[in-house]
């Protein structure tokens, strides 16, 4: 009965080991994934300002093509008004 009683105590404490050993695997996974949520988000947040960004930039685009619009017919009509004088 005592090998038994010490067998059973080593698979216990072997057990006991690999339980320990787990959870210790586990909190180290749980840590790991916290981190790549975290980097998750903030790239998550990195995504949202470059595309607040580029959006600004469209505008800003936008609004030059307009102006450059304008300007072209105005130095389109100087043109047409030099070359008016010209001819008289």
């Amino acid at each position: 009965m005592d090998i038994q009683q010490t067998q059973l105590a080593d698979v216990m404490q072997q057990m006991g080991e690999a339980v320990i050993a787990t959870s210790e695997t586990v909190d180290r996974l749980s840590e790991r994934m916290d981190a790549i949520a975290n980097q998750v988000q903030q790239q998550g947040y990195q995504i949202f300002a470059l595309s607040d960004a580029i959006q600004t930039m469209v505008e800003v685009h936008e609004e030059s093509m307009k102006r450059m619009d304008r300007l072209t017919e105005v130095l389109d009509r100087l043109v047409i008004a030099i070359e008016g004088t010209d001819a008289a």
